[in-house]
């Protein structure tokens, strides 16, 4: 139960992991075929991985270590094209998106494998109403302590990471009138919410083995924050997007993850406090709830500015480091997008108010994955 060493890994390194929804092609509701598309998948030799998520409707692929966001993609593209073909084979389709749109959540089977069903006696109903879909971003780090300032660095930006992937307005039929309101779920669980501000490896560590002897955590897989270290990796891992409507998105979130961790590790822009989090929970829910329209509260002056404009403040400040990394493109599609208001929370909202069916909807999110 102690916490393993932290594993060297390539600063900047990227890899990302996308939750996705299997769904039936009547009625487009979530369907339990994740064991058939794992036996079909397996048979394809692909970069990354594809295993099980919780319930039995859900699939997450991932990529191998990627040094660009167009690397990212050029990963993506292959385990996306298969996960088509797939379906295709089985009657079924892949869709984007942090929720389903009118799943009823009883009607979940949790996935047959130990952790899976471990989760399910501790969290009961919880761990149904976790088949959410969420992107989770490495950012490979110099050093452990590198980790820290590098995690601590990042948290200011989660109402942007937020905002940018918002895909989830939709829970059980209902417009929740949140542009994300998979982070509700994820919010439920006790330990989930902000690392603690430790900024060495030394300081961490005795957080973790006190938490240990406390006999709540077994390992860094227990804390569901928005952003973790992830040792074994040499990695900090960010959860809070949800999973984009298409992979050309989530791998531009990639894109604007790296830049920014550029910009950290070049400039070393500012030091993160303890303070910076008075007003973290509230940045993070004027996200969720409005996308982007919500209000920024600067953890360092306290200044109120539309999210937007702090942006597109953000994008200008790391553009050179974003042009080393090959982002460039990726920071200018989520910028222009970002000044327009547009994310795929609002894509859903105009194709329902369009079809007034959130079956069509689907059908319609179905086709964007495909690309």
């Amino acid at each position: 139960m102690s916490l393993e060493a932290f594993t060297h890994s390539e600063p900047l390194t990227l890899g990302v992991e996308l939750e996705l929804q299997l769904v039936n092609t009547h009625d487009y509701d979530l369907a339990p075929y994740a064991e058939d598309m794992l036996r079909l998948m397996h048979k394809v030799p692909l970069p990354g991985s594809v295993v099980p998520e919780m319930t039995n409707s859900m699939i997450e692929i991932s990529t191998g270590i990627c040094h660009s966001a167009s690397e990212v993609l050029g990963q993506l593209s292959p385990i996306r094209d298969a996960l088509v073909k797939s379906a295709d084979k089985l009657n079924i389709a892949v869709v984007g998106g942090g929720t389903h749109p009118f799943q009823q959540w009883h009607e979940r089977r949790i996935y047959d494998k130990p952790r899976f069903q471990e989760l399910s006696q501790l969290y009961g109903y919880l761990s149904k109403q976790f088949t959410i879909f969420g992107q989770h971003v490495h950012i490979g780090c110099p050093d452990a302590d590198a980790a820290l300032l590098m995690l601590h660095r990042m948290s200011r930006y989660i109402p942007h990471f937020i905002a940018l992937s918002a895909s989830s307005p939709y829970v059980q039929g209902q417009d929740t009138a949140f542009d994300s309101a998979r982070l509700n779920s994820v919010f439920a669980f006790p330990l989930s919410g902000r690392a603690p501000f430790a900024l060495t490896w030394d300081d961490f560590t005795a957080y973790f083995n006190k938490m240990a002897r406390t006999g709540v955590v077994k390992s860094m897989k227990d804390f569901y924050w928005d952003i973790r270290p992830k040792p074994e990796f040499g990695t900090i891992e960010i959860r809070v997007f949800d999973t984009p409507l298409t992979i050309e998105r989530a791998a531009a979130l990639a894109g604007f993850v790296q830049s920014l961790g550029a910009w950290f590790l070049a400039e070393q822009p500012f030091m993160p406090q303890e303070d910076d989090y008075l007003v973290y929970t509230y940045n993070r829910f004027q996200a969720c709830r409005f996308g982007m329209d919500a209000v920024y509260v600067d953890p360092a002056t306290g200044s109120h500015m539309p999210l937007r404009d702090h942006i597109r403040m953000t994008m200008d400040q790391i553009a050179g480091h974003a042009a080393q990394q090959g982002a460039s493109n990726a920071l200018h599609m989520l910028c222009n997008e970002a000044e327009a208001g547009q994310n795929d929370a609002r894509w859903l909202r105009e194709r329902q108010r369009e079809e007034q069916l959130l079956a069509e909807v689907s059908r319609r999110a179905a086709l964007r994955f495909r690309g």
